[in-house]
């Protein structure tokens, strides 16, 4: 019975959650999402004071994975020859291709996807900026505390040349100003992140012509602006696997919009996925187990 259960292993929404009253005895919970934002409003979330962990860091290595495939096939414009292969035309485009080697990425938001994208830029001789909400200084402050599986991310923050920080659309325009080639959404959902990337931000990434790649939530971008910077060619392109709508309906205009290719949310799809999950579990209990904090807690203060 709930009565007796003092950890719970959870999906990603509020109706896996029980009744906070039937669960006396709760300490720890385990989503199995990177997010949090579906259930900051659950009871069991606000009156309480059991641990939530989220799933932060099974994600990076095939997500990492989606955004390198995504932006490399703009680079060289896969999406246009498989459109010739399907017309039966042995047609060269004349359109440079540019390799990857010394572009820019931008990660904004420097967590455990933002960091496997950065070991995997790197390798591939990009240069790395990384943009957080607080200052990160000292190389303690650079540390990742989150879950990361053996030998993968940027454990250390050791990867940007550099790396910005903020709160204020000054220091944000400042970072999506330097130069970019890649941006990458990788910000959790909250209040202030909500609508973050509109008209005003496109426009600065226009100098650079940005491909923008959203792996996110779709809500980040306001999505009549990206339309129209996509339309307008303000962008060169962008890759998303989350929308706002979504399920992205039938018909939006979205769907047809110039350079953009579209998946349903699945970049984070792994065989591997639940190994990981059970990673963070098995850690999660040790540390328990020892009065030790948790590994991927929740900060209720910020939302993630």
């Amino acid at each position: 019975e709930w009565k007796d259960v003092t950890i719970l292993l959870t999906g990603y929404s509020r109706e896996f959650l029980p009744e906070k009253d039937d669960v006396p005895k709760l300490q720890y919970v385990q989503l199995s999402s990177a997010g949090a934002n579906a259930i900051v409003s659950d009871p069991l979330y606000t009156d309480t004071d059991v641990a939530f962990c989220t799933a932060n860091g099974v994600h990076g290595p095939q997500i990492s994975e989606w955004i390198i495939a995504t932006f490399l096939s703009f680079q060289h414009h896969i999406p246009a020859y498989l459109h010739k292969q399907k017309q039966g035309k042995w047609i060269r485009g004349t359109e440079p291709i540019v390799d990857a080697v010394q572009q820019r990425v931008g990660i904004l938001g420097y967590g455990s996807i933002g960091r496997q994208t950065a070991r995997v830029a790197k390798a591939m001789g990009m240069d790395v900026y990384a943009y957080t909400l607080h200052e990160r200084k000292t190389p303690e402050s650079k540390k990742d505390n989150s879950y990361t599986p053996p030998g993968l991310g940027d454990p250390d923050g050791a990867l940007p040349s550099k790396w910005f920080y903020g709160e204020s659309t000054e220091e944000l325009h400042e970072f999506l100003g330097s130069g970019l080639d890649l941006l990458v959404v990788a910000l959790p959902l909250t209040p202030k992140t909500t609508g973050l990337i509109g008209t005003p931000e496109f426009k600065v990434l226009s100098a650079k012509k940005t491909f923008v790649s959203n792996i996110a939530r779709g809500p980040i971008i306001k999505t009549d602006d990206l339309i129209e910077a996509l339309e307008g060619e303000v962008i060169r392109g962008a890759a998303l696997d989350v929308t706002d709508p979504e399920p992205l309906p039938n018909g939006h205009p979205l769907w047809s919009a110039k350079n953009v290719l579209v998946t349903p949310h699945v970049s984070g799809a792994s065989t591997h996925y639940f190994d990981r999950v059970w990673g963070i579990v098995k850690l999660n209990l040790e540390q328990l187990s020892q009065g030790k904090e948790l590994t991927n807690k929740v900060n209720r203060k910020e939302g993630y």
